[in-house]
């Protein structure tokens, strides 16, 4: 029996967790600061794990797949967070106001990097330290070209 509970309680959490990522309708913030917070963390998280590659592609960490794999799998989660916490009434924090006034060019950008990230995501796990430094560089143009544009500085 228990087995059997086990199994609906992780398939209703599974389906908890993919109806709230399929569709930003079902993302609720109670107020504004709470969706520039929910951005900003997700942002401040993904660049943290962006800088452990980088120490790996710059040599100051020693390259280890395991960690590599880990790391661009976080980002690549993370990557599809943000997104749905820039609607309407959620202005503020470090976005600009185009965000919301030219919101085709942002939504280019957003998929642009998550393209990028699923990249990364392949060339971590082709264990090629080469193709990761190249994924990783073209990741984070994508990002440079997203904070350019629509980042306050």
């Amino acid at each position: 029996m228990k087995t059997h509970y086990s199994r609906i309680a992780l398939g209703t959490l599974v389906s908890a967790i993919s109806l709230s990522m399929a569709s930003p309708a079902f993302a609720q913030f109670a107020k504004p600061e709470d969706a520039v917070k929910y951005r900003q963390s997700a942002f401040a998280l993904m660049g943290a794990h962006m800088g452990r590659l980088a120490a790996v592609v710059k040599g100051e960490t020693p390259y280890n797949k395991d960690d590599v794999v880990r790391n661009a799998t976080i980002i690549g989660m993370l990557s599809g967070m943000p997104w749905q916490a820039f609607g309407a009434g959620t202005e503020g924090g470090k976005a600009q106001p185009n965000i919301w006034t030219d919101g085709a060019k942002f939504k280019s950008a957003s998929e642009k990097m998550q393209a990028a990230v699923a990249d990364l995501n392949s060339a971590a796990q082709s264990g090629n330290p080469e193709n990761l430094k190249k994924a990783l560089g073209a990741a984070s143009q994508t990002c440079k070209a997203c904070h350019d544009d629509f980042r306050k500085k």
